[in-house]
């Protein structure tokens, strides 16, 4: 059998959880010899940092395509939907499979227009919502509707996004698989109890309850809602520190949060962007991880703290519920409830045995569902189940 062309396309490769989710798809899909992998990518720019770099580390794999951007252009958004049908038009892939929002959109549509066999697209995150408002979220969902006509398969990260999805009115039950965002385990599981010249590089000192946050420095990653709990947090946990892991363009914003306040000053240490490979060792330096997040499909940080038995506070948004599973691996609480955040935290800082046992299940079950073994193996079988169908459709 000769390999099945696949073409994934995703909007940019910065240092996200979408972004590393897609990238440990293709390598390891590509390790596979029944099928040969490109990876179709818009420009990286932004202080998020760049994967471009791990996917160059295999020749060929990696097409750069600089009209796809992120921001709506609809001079640019045209040429990148013609050049990407022109190109599938050209290389005759069997499988397009798209991520992200933009890329999600025009390289479907590019897909189908091409016709390209089978056109599958990954949800990540919901792109429309109670964070944004009804004309964004009547023009996203329409782009959706449309975008769905060109699809034959979604995989969710999360159940939360099929049952979004289908109760907007987009895409049809049976054509929806979740597939957890795995990733390499070995790293996270032997993290241990975190180094002390890492912590001390850092400012933290013996003793520090460190509560940790991965995430983007912009809107909508729940850092206004960790800031607004703080001063609580602080008075009733004295020794209380908060690490925070990321970059992004409100990074100064934050900065000067907590340099405003005499309660908070000294409180909060910016490691900045942290390269995936390191992140491991920083989440082995916290107490606890919270994600408060009002727009995420299933953060990766969530089951990679658990890996780490690090119990896990989540606002319950999206598929977060999936992962931080209430009173076993951590808490979950209503989104901007900050009461709820202050006692959670205050309960785990009093009680390292319950921090252990939180922690500890959180580890076993996440080693059983999220291997990155278990992805690219899930994928596999997904677009070899779909092929096959095709193929009954036809006839052949």
């Amino acid at each position: 059998m000769r390999p099945v062309r696949v073409s994934h396309v995703i909007t940019r490769l910065i240092v996200g959880g979408a972004q590393e989710n897609t990238l440990a798809s293709v390598l390891g899909l590509g390790r596979r010899p029944d099928w040969r992998l490109e990876l179709i990518s818009g420009p990286t720019r932004g202080p998020e940092g760049s994967l471009e770099p791990l996917a160059r580390s295999v020749p060929g794999l990696l097409r750069l395509e600089p009209c796809l951007v992120r921001p709506v252009n609809p001079p640019l958004d045209l040429l990148a939907y013609l050049r990407l049908r022109a190109h599938f038009r050209r290389t005759r892939p069997v499988i397009v499979h798209t991520h992200s929002g933009k890329a999600g959109l025009f390289g479907r549509l590019a897909a189908r227009h091409a016709g390209v066999p089978l056109v599958i697209h990954t949800v990540h995150g919901p792109s429309f919502g109670s964070f944004q408002g009804p004309l964004a979220n009547t023009v996203f969902r329409a782009a959706e509707r449309a975008a769905a006509r060109c699809t034959d398969h979604f995989v969710v990260v999360a159940e939360a996004m099929a049952r979004q999805y289908l109760a907007a009115g987009i895409g049809w039950p049976g054509r929806f698989t979740r597939v957890f965002s795995g990733f390499d385990l070995a790293p996270f599981l032997s993290a241990g109890g975190g180094e002390p010249a890492l912590a001390a590089r850092l400012g933290l000192r013996p003793g520090d309850f460190v509560v940790g946050k991965v995430a983007r420095l912009f809107r909508l990653k729940g850092h206004d809602e960790l800031f607004a709990a703080a001063a609580g947090i602080v008075r009733r946990i004295p020794n209380v520190r908060f690490l925070l892991l990321g970059d992004g363009p409100w990074r100064a914003r934050f900065e000067a949060l907590a340099a405003a306040s005499p309660e908070l000053s000294g409180r909060f240490v910016f490691a900045g962007l942290v390269p995936p490979a390191e992140v491991p060792r920083h989440l082995a330096l916290m107490d606890v991880l919270v994600h408060l997040s009002r727009r995420e499909g299933l953060a990766r940080v969530l089951p990679q703290a658990l890996a780490c038995a690090k119990p896990v506070i989540a606002a319950d948004c999206d598929g977060a519920a999936e992962v931080c599973r209430d009173g076993e691996t951590g808490f979950l609480i209503a989104p901007g409830d900050a009461a709820a955040l202050v006692d959670r935290l205050v309960r785990l800082a009093g009680n390292p045995g319950l921090r252990d046992d939180l922690g500890g299940r959180g580890r076993a079950w996440v080693a059983r569902h999220f291997s990155e073994g278990a992805m690219v193996e899930a994928l596999d079988s997904l677009y070899r189940r779909l092929l096959g169908q095709g193929e009954e459709a036809s006839g052949r």
